[in-house]
Protein backbone atom coordinates (compact mmCIF):
# COMPACT_ATOMS: atom_id res chain seq x y z
CA UNK A 1 0.00 0.00 0.00
CA UNK A 2 1.31 3.43 -0.96
CA UNK A 3 1.52 5.82 2.00
CA UNK A 4 0.37 8.62 -0.35
CA UNK A 5 -3.07 7.01 -0.59
CA UNK A 6 -3.60 7.48 3.14
CA UNK A 7 -2.16 10.99 2.94
CA UNK A 8 -4.55 11.94 0.14
CA UNK A 9 -7.57 10.47 1.90
CA UNK A 10 -6.70 12.29 5.12
CA UNK A 11 -6.67 15.68 3.35
CA UNK A 12 -9.30 17.81 5.04
CA UNK A 13 -11.84 19.89 3.14
CA UNK A 14 -15.40 21.17 3.19
CA UNK A 15 -17.51 21.44 6.34
CA UNK A 16 -15.09 19.38 8.44
CA UNK A 17 -12.59 22.24 8.63
CA UNK A 18 -15.05 24.15 10.82
CA UNK A 19 -15.00 21.23 13.28
CA UNK A 20 -11.32 21.97 13.92
CA UNK A 21 -12.10 25.56 14.89
CA UNK A 22 -14.77 24.44 17.36
CA UNK A 23 -12.34 22.36 19.40
CA UNK A 24 -10.55 23.58 22.51
CA UNK A 25 -7.87 22.25 24.82
CA UNK A 26 -10.18 21.63 27.77
CA UNK A 27 -13.01 20.11 25.73
CA UNK A 28 -11.02 18.21 23.11
CA UNK A 29 -7.70 17.19 24.73
CA UNK A 30 -8.63 16.96 28.42
CA UNK A 31 -5.79 14.77 29.65
CA UNK A 32 -3.20 17.12 28.17
CA UNK A 33 -4.85 20.11 29.85
CA UNK A 34 -4.46 18.33 33.21
CA UNK A 35 -0.67 17.94 32.99
CA UNK A 36 0.42 21.25 31.43
CA UNK A 37 2.31 23.68 33.67
CA UNK A 38 3.81 27.14 33.22
CA UNK A 39 7.03 27.32 31.24
CA UNK A 40 6.70 23.96 29.47
CA UNK A 41 7.85 23.33 25.91
CA UNK A 42 5.24 21.51 23.81
CA UNK A 43 5.08 20.20 20.22
CA UNK A 44 1.54 19.70 18.91
CA UNK A 45 1.74 17.47 15.82
CA UNK A 46 -1.19 17.63 13.39
CA UNK A 47 -2.41 20.86 14.95
CA UNK A 48 -4.88 21.73 12.17
CA UNK A 49 -6.18 25.29 12.56
CA UNK A 50 -4.52 25.63 15.96
CA UNK A 51 -7.49 25.98 18.31
CA UNK A 52 -6.16 23.35 20.74
CA UNK A 53 -2.58 24.60 20.28
CA UNK A 54 -3.65 28.08 21.34
CA UNK A 55 -5.03 26.65 24.57
CA UNK A 56 -1.72 24.88 25.17
CA UNK A 57 0.19 28.16 24.72
CA UNK A 58 -2.15 29.99 27.07
CA UNK A 59 -1.63 27.35 29.76
CA UNK A 60 2.19 27.22 29.55
CA UNK A 61 2.34 31.01 29.41
CA UNK A 62 4.71 33.42 27.68
CA UNK A 63 7.79 31.80 29.26
CA UNK A 64 6.90 28.49 27.63
CA UNK A 65 7.36 27.49 24.01
CA UNK A 66 4.69 25.85 21.87
CA UNK A 67 5.06 24.71 18.27
CA UNK A 68 2.02 23.69 16.25
CA UNK A 69 2.81 21.59 13.20
CA UNK A 70 0.64 20.31 10.36
CA UNK A 71 1.31 19.06 6.84
CA UNK A 72 -1.57 21.14 5.43
CA UNK A 73 -0.29 24.61 4.52
CA UNK A 74 -3.82 26.06 4.30
CA UNK A 75 -4.60 24.99 7.87
CA UNK A 76 -1.28 26.37 9.12
CA UNK A 77 -1.93 29.70 7.42
CA UNK A 78 -5.33 29.89 9.10
CA UNK A 79 -3.73 28.97 12.45
CA UNK A 80 -1.21 31.78 12.06
CA UNK A 81 -3.95 34.22 11.13
CA UNK A 82 -6.21 33.27 14.05
CA UNK A 83 -3.67 32.60 16.81
CA UNK A 84 -0.33 34.01 15.68
CA UNK A 85 -0.39 36.82 18.26
CA UNK A 86 -0.13 34.49 21.28
CA UNK A 87 3.28 34.83 23.01
CA UNK A 88 5.54 31.80 22.72
CA UNK A 89 3.39 30.15 20.03
CA UNK A 90 4.57 29.42 16.48
CA UNK A 91 3.12 27.35 13.65
CA UNK A 92 4.97 25.51 10.92
CA UNK A 93 4.33 23.03 8.15
CA UNK A 94 5.97 19.68 8.65
CA UNK A 95 5.77 15.94 8.14
CA UNK A 96 5.03 13.75 11.14
CA UNK A 97 7.23 11.03 9.60
CA UNK A 98 10.21 13.40 9.38
CA UNK A 99 10.21 15.60 12.47
CA UNK A 100 13.40 17.62 12.57
CA UNK A 101 13.44 18.00 16.35
CA UNK A 102 15.54 15.86 18.69
CA UNK A 103 15.10 15.92 22.45
CA UNK A 104 13.59 19.42 22.59
CA UNK A 105 10.14 19.21 24.19
CA UNK A 106 8.70 18.46 27.62
CA UNK A 107 5.56 17.16 25.90
CA UNK A 108 4.98 15.95 22.35
CA UNK A 109 1.31 15.48 21.61
CA UNK A 110 -1.29 14.76 18.96
CA UNK A 111 -5.07 14.44 18.98
CA UNK A 112 -7.11 12.60 16.33
CA UNK A 113 -4.05 12.34 14.09
CA UNK A 114 -2.62 8.81 14.22
CA UNK A 115 -6.02 7.40 13.23
CA UNK A 116 -5.36 8.96 9.79
CA UNK A 117 -1.88 7.53 9.27
CA UNK A 118 -0.62 4.63 7.18
CA UNK A 119 2.36 4.05 9.52
CA UNK A 120 1.43 5.34 13.00
CA UNK A 121 4.28 3.43 14.67
CA UNK A 122 6.86 5.33 12.61
CA UNK A 123 5.14 8.58 13.58
CA UNK A 124 5.23 7.56 17.23
CA UNK A 125 8.97 6.89 17.03
CA UNK A 126 9.45 10.38 15.59
CA UNK A 127 7.33 11.95 18.33
CA UNK A 128 9.35 10.11 20.96
CA UNK A 129 12.59 11.43 19.42
CA UNK A 130 11.31 15.00 19.61
CA UNK A 131 10.69 14.67 23.36
CA UNK A 132 13.37 15.34 25.94
CA UNK A 133 14.69 12.47 28.04
CA UNK A 134 12.07 12.35 30.76
CA UNK A 135 9.61 14.09 28.44
CA UNK A 136 6.11 12.87 27.86
CA UNK A 137 4.26 11.69 24.76
CA UNK A 138 0.50 12.24 24.98
CA UNK A 139 -1.82 10.96 22.25
CA UNK A 140 -5.62 11.12 22.15
CA UNK A 141 -7.38 9.10 19.47
CA UNK A 142 -10.48 7.17 18.49
CA UNK A 143 -11.64 3.63 18.03
CA UNK A 144 -14.16 4.22 15.26
CA UNK A 145 -15.38 0.63 15.54
CA UNK A 146 -16.87 1.41 18.97
CA UNK A 147 -19.07 4.36 18.03
CA UNK A 148 -22.51 4.35 19.64
CA UNK A 149 -25.64 6.22 18.55
CA UNK A 150 -28.93 6.32 20.47
CA UNK A 151 -31.20 5.39 18.85
CA UNK A 152 -29.68 3.90 15.70
CA UNK A 153 -29.38 6.47 12.88
CA UNK A 154 -30.97 5.90 9.46
CA UNK A 155 -29.85 2.92 7.38
CA UNK A 156 -28.37 5.33 4.83
CA UNK A 157 -25.96 6.68 7.46
CA UNK A 158 -25.06 3.23 8.76
CA UNK A 159 -24.30 2.18 5.19
CA UNK A 160 -22.22 5.33 4.63
CA UNK A 161 -20.35 4.77 7.89
CA UNK A 162 -19.54 1.18 6.97
CA UNK A 163 -18.21 2.33 3.58
CA UNK A 164 -16.26 5.10 5.31
CA UNK A 165 -14.49 2.62 7.59
CA UNK A 166 -13.63 0.39 4.64
CA UNK A 167 -12.39 3.38 2.62
CA UNK A 168 -10.08 4.20 5.51
CA UNK A 169 -8.88 0.67 6.27
CA UNK A 170 -8.20 -0.06 2.60
CA UNK A 171 -5.77 2.88 2.69
CA UNK A 172 -3.93 1.27 5.61
CA UNK A 173 -5.49 3.35 8.40
CA UNK A 174 -6.32 1.68 11.72
CA UNK A 175 -9.95 2.36 12.61
CA UNK A 176 -9.43 0.92 16.11
CA UNK A 177 -6.14 2.66 16.86
CA UNK A 178 -7.13 3.94 20.32
CA UNK A 179 -7.08 0.41 21.71
CA UNK A 180 -3.81 -0.41 19.93
CA UNK A 181 -1.88 2.61 21.22
CA UNK A 182 -0.63 1.08 24.50
CA UNK A 183 1.05 -1.79 22.65
CA UNK A 184 2.48 0.65 20.13
CA UNK A 185 3.93 2.75 22.96
CA UNK A 186 5.63 -0.37 24.31
CA UNK A 187 6.99 -1.26 20.88
CA UNK A 188 8.38 2.26 20.50
CA UNK A 189 10.20 1.95 23.82
CA UNK A 190 8.03 4.49 25.63
CA UNK A 191 7.67 3.69 29.34
CA UNK A 192 5.41 4.52 32.30
CA UNK A 193 2.36 4.13 30.06
CA UNK A 194 -1.04 5.19 31.33
CA UNK A 195 -4.48 5.24 29.72
CA UNK A 196 -7.29 7.73 30.37
CA UNK A 197 -10.73 7.21 28.78
CA UNK A 198 -11.99 10.42 27.20
CA UNK A 199 -15.04 9.26 25.26
CA UNK A 200 -16.77 12.14 23.51
CA UNK A 201 -20.41 12.09 24.55
CA UNK A 202 -23.00 14.34 22.94
CA UNK A 203 -26.55 14.31 24.24
CA UNK A 204 -29.63 16.42 23.84
CA UNK A 205 -29.09 18.27 27.13
CA UNK A 206 -26.05 20.01 25.65
CA UNK A 207 -26.52 23.46 24.08
CA UNK A 208 -24.40 22.56 21.03
CA UNK A 209 -25.87 19.07 20.65
CA UNK A 210 -26.96 19.38 17.02
CA UNK A 211 -23.55 20.70 15.95
CA UNK A 212 -21.66 18.00 17.85
CA UNK A 213 -23.75 15.06 16.69
CA UNK A 214 -23.89 16.59 13.21
CA UNK A 215 -20.23 15.75 12.64
CA UNK A 216 -21.28 12.65 10.71
CA UNK A 217 -23.54 14.66 8.41
CA UNK A 218 -20.55 16.94 7.83
CA UNK A 219 -18.40 13.86 7.21
CA UNK A 220 -20.85 12.57 4.61
CA UNK A 221 -20.83 15.99 2.95
CA UNK A 222 -17.04 16.40 3.04
CA UNK A 223 -15.74 12.85 2.66
CA UNK A 224 -18.53 11.52 0.48
CA UNK A 225 -17.18 13.07 -2.71
CA UNK A 226 -13.71 11.67 -1.96
CA UNK A 227 -15.22 8.23 -1.38
CA UNK A 228 -17.20 8.48 -4.64
CA UNK A 229 -13.99 9.36 -6.47
CA UNK A 230 -12.35 6.27 -4.98
CA UNK A 231 -15.30 3.98 -5.81
CA UNK A 232 -16.71 3.43 -2.31
CA UNK A 233 -20.13 5.04 -2.73
CA UNK A 234 -22.23 7.14 -5.08
CA UNK A 235 -23.28 10.77 -4.91
CA UNK A 236 -26.80 9.65 -4.10
CA UNK A 237 -25.48 7.47 -1.26
CA UNK A 238 -23.71 10.23 0.62
CA UNK A 239 -26.25 12.97 -0.13
CA UNK A 240 -29.06 10.73 1.15
CA UNK A 241 -27.03 9.80 4.23
CA UNK A 242 -26.45 13.48 5.04
CA UNK A 243 -30.08 14.50 4.45
CA UNK A 244 -31.65 11.65 6.43
CA UNK A 245 -29.13 11.94 9.25
CA UNK A 246 -29.84 15.67 9.67
CA UNK A 247 -33.57 14.89 9.82
CA UNK A 248 -32.86 12.15 12.39
CA UNK A 249 -30.91 14.63 14.54
CA UNK A 250 -33.91 16.94 14.75
CA UNK A 251 -36.59 14.28 15.28
CA UNK A 252 -35.05 11.31 17.05
CA UNK A 253 -31.42 11.56 18.13
CA UNK A 254 -30.69 11.45 21.85
CA UNK A 255 -26.95 10.77 22.03
CA UNK A 256 -23.70 9.96 20.27
CA UNK A 257 -20.67 8.45 22.00
CA UNK A 258 -17.33 8.42 20.21
CA UNK A 259 -14.83 6.12 21.90
CA UNK A 260 -11.59 7.93 22.65
CA UNK A 261 -8.56 7.18 24.81
CA UNK A 262 -5.69 9.40 25.90
CA UNK A 263 -2.52 7.32 26.09
CA UNK A 264 0.66 8.77 27.54
CA UNK A 265 4.14 7.66 28.44
CA UNK A 266 7.67 8.84 29.12
CA UNK A 267 10.83 8.84 27.03
CA UNK A 268 13.49 7.37 29.32
CA UNK A 269 16.32 6.88 26.82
Amino acid sequence: MDTNIARNRAELSGKLTTVLDSRSLTNSHKRLSEILTKGMTVLDVGCGTGSITRGIAEMVGPNGRVVGMDSNLNLIEKARQDHGDIPGLTFETGDIYNLHYEGQFDIVTSARVLVWLFDPLKALHMMKSAAKIGGRIVIADYNHEKISWEPQPPASMLSFYSAYLKWRSDAGMDNAIADHLPAMFQEAGIEQISITPHHEVSDRTMPNFQTRIGIWADTASSRGAQMERDGYNTENDYLTAEKEYREWIIKEATSLTMYMLAVEGVRVV
